[in-house]
């Protein structure tokens, strides 16, 4: 297998195994899509990825990083998500969306504003939900603690936005378990100091995904992929760890889910992490080899070679780029002719192609 294989899960193919990796636009209003979001994702599309991702959508409005997040949570965003699926599905990819709540990460500034909580004057909100009344800094609200008929409501929350996102004519959903929002919190036992079901014990911290995974499994239609995006590690002593995810990953393949995308860190402010490229790439790897699921890999994959050299060795089925695809659409279609790959171009941009023949010769 190579970078530009295709890949099949359930009924869907991939034309390669390049996605566009979920990244957040901030640049929604009451969580409406607009023309942002369509070049956005739509010139990825062009550009030769076979997956396109939207970013972390809130199933609920509470749910949101910022005001300008990316919402599903009523019938109305329904209709402008559609007319963006329908043109990535035009350009060949596949339009796949990630469903989030942000937890305690919840009601804070665009990054670009500054970072720190939002007040209610400010357009922020109150009280943010967490499974642990544990505030993620100092400079951050301190979190309601979910009750477990709230958590009942999240579920269905959940499974409600599932039910709009394939209306919208999404083919790919990834339910977003990373990062220290909060599907994320509960997992962690640094973030989850819960003493009912929902707590203590792997078993229980597991729980609150393992049921929406149930409840979106159920809505989402048979033939399309379901994806969860992991933090592999907490990369913090008493935190979650590797290990615990591999033994996630093999529960969450028995229900119904189809890849990892496997990431890490988020959960809390202080961890040490090392980055290099592909430092993330071995939590893809393990998780595959000790659970036979297919994953996906992420972190600082930047080079043809190196992304086709990860797919190749069998690290991962897929790899998922985020800042390489903002400095570079059309990546994709650089990187085939880097690897001596003949990929056809949109027939609007074949002279370009032509040109870059000419000009290597």
């Amino acid at each position: 297998m190579s970078l530009f294989a295709p890949l099949t899960i359930r009924d869907i193919t991939f034309r390669n195994r390049i996605a566009v990796s979920p990244m957040c636009q901030y640049s929604s209003e009451d969580g409406f899509a607009n023309d942002w979001h369509l070049v956005h994702l739509g010139s990825r599309a062009v550009g030769g990825g076979a997956l396109v991702i939207a970013e972390a959508t809130a199933i609920a409005p509470e749910g949101r990083i910022s005001p300008q997040d990316l919402g599903l949570w009523k019938d109305a965003h329904i209709p402008a998500l559609a007319r963006i699926t329908h043109f990535i599905h035009e350009q060949g990819a596949i339009a796949g969306i990630q469903l989030a709540h942000a937890g305690r990460k919840a009601s804070t500034v665009r990054p670009w504003e500054g970072d720190y909580s939002l007040s209610a004057a400010e357009g922020g909100w109150s009280p943010i939900l967490a499974p642990s009344p544990i505030a993620f800094d100092e400079e951050s609200q301190v979190p309601h603690e979910l009750t477990r008929e709230e958590i009942g409501d999240l579920i269905v929350e959940f499974a409600n936005a599932t039910a709009r996102a394939e209306e919208a004519g999404f083919k790919v959903l990834e339910i977003h378990a990373a990062h220290g929002y909060l599907l994320s919190e509960f997992l962690s036992p640094l973030t989850n100091h819960r003493m009912d079901e929902y707590g203590g014990s792997f078993e229980n911290r597991t729980r609150l995904l393992r049921e929406v995974v149930v409840a979106v499994r159920k809505v989402w239609a048979e033939r399309y992929p379901l994806f969860v995006r992991l933090s592999a590690t907490d990369w913090v002593e008493g935190g979650w760890t590797p290990e615990d995810s591999v033994a996630l990953a093999r529960l969450l393949k028995d229900l119904g889910v189809d890849l990892i995308d496997c990431s890490s860190g988020g959960v809390v402010p202080n961890a040490k992490i090392t980055v290099a490229p592909g430092y993330q790439v071995p939590f893809a790897e393990t998780i595959k080899r000790e659970t036979d699921i297919l994953t996906g890999a992420v972190g600082f994959i930047s080079e043809a070679g190196q992304a086709d050299e990860i797919i190749r060795s069998g690290q991962a089925d897929m790899v998922l780029l985020a800042r390489k695809l903002l400095k570079d659409p059309y990546w994709p279609l650089h990187a085939a002719h880097e690897l001596g790959i003949d990929w056809p171009w949109p027939n609007q941009y074949e002279r370009a192609k032509s040109k870059i023949r000419t000009t290597a010769k």
